[in-house]
């Protein structure tokens, strides 16, 4: 009999894992709401929102780095331990900023100006 265990067997277990070919055009329609993205940063940054600078600017930049982070570091066609590795990583990121913020906010009234 002829072994026909391919490479792929032996390391993922004896299943093939289907590859994923991601067309041209999503890359660049990822790359073009980047873009746009950075343009609307600048946008913002230069509009006086009062305290919704801060809030608009972070939410610019959270949805750039999910974009960034699930199509140019093919996280959306990962495995479900690739998702629950990023997920531990984001779950520790907002625990930290979430410690962070409660030390502002114990400082009482009048740590927080704008303009």
């Amino acid at each position: 009999m002829v072994n026909d265990v391919t490479h792929a067997d032996v390391e993922y277990g004896g299943t093939e894992r289907p590859k994923h070919l991601v067309p041209l055009r999503v890359y660049f329609a990822v790359f073009a709401a980047l873009m746009t993205l950075t343009a609307l940063t600048v946008f913002a940054a230069m509009q006086d929102l009062g305290p919704f600078n801060t809030v608009v600017a972070l939410v610019i930049a959270c949805t750039k780095a999910v974009l960034v982070v699930l199509y140019f570091m093919h996280v959306r066609y990962s495995t479900k331990l690739t998702w629950a590795v990023i997920a531990g990583g984001v779950f520790w990121l907002l625990l930290l900023l979430l410690m962070t913020l409660s030390d502002y906010i114990t400082r009482g009234p009048g740590w927080l100006h704008f303009g």
